[in-house]
């Protein structure tokens, strides 16, 4: 695969999977409505998917790379990014919000975990240190931004 495309696909990835998850379970601590986190998913997957592609372009520019890598990694970074955050919607569609919540968090860890075992294999490093590693961050985002919605639900709500 192409530089500038594994730069988009793996950035859009892995910022869909750890800020979708942490709006999630934020959204859902803090406000227990379904409709509050079904919106701000859909939100963050059109939203932050423009940024995180902007980001990107900008990034990419700033290293003076040619014209087409700047713009197959802004692209790869905008779908990567708008597709797999809308697939935390499916979920809060189908099921109540807790159980919804349940199966968005096995998913976005899920796919964190496949993510980084072929990125350390591709590295040649050990799959486990890496996979465990970015497994632990994950869970922090969850561990964290639940606490953060706790708190807002306790001191707001």
């Amino acid at each position: 695969m192409k530089l500038s495309l594994r730069t988009g696909l793996t950035f859009g990835l892995t910022s869909a999977t750890i800020t979708t998850l942490g709006l999630m379970v934020g959204l859902e601590a803090g406000t227990q409505s379904r409709l509050a986190v079904l919106g701000g998913v859909l939100t963050i997957a059109v939203a932050d998917a423009f940024s995180d592609a902007l980001g990107i372009h900008i990034s990419e520019e700033s290293k003076n790379s040619d014209s087409s890598h700047v713009w197959e990694s802004t692209l790869s970074t905008f779908i990567s990014k708008l597709v797999f955050a809308s697939t935390f919607a499916v979920p809060l569609l189908l099921y109540n919000l807790e159980t919804a919540v349940i199966i968005n968090i096995c998913w976005g860890l899920l796919i964190l975990s496949i993510l980084s075992y072929f990125i350390a294999k591709d590295k040649k490093e050990n799959p486990v240190r890496v996979v465990v590693e970015h497994f632990i961050i994950g869970v922090l985002v969850i561990i964290i931004s639940t606490l953060v919605g706790e708190f807002i639900r306790a001191e707001f709500g």
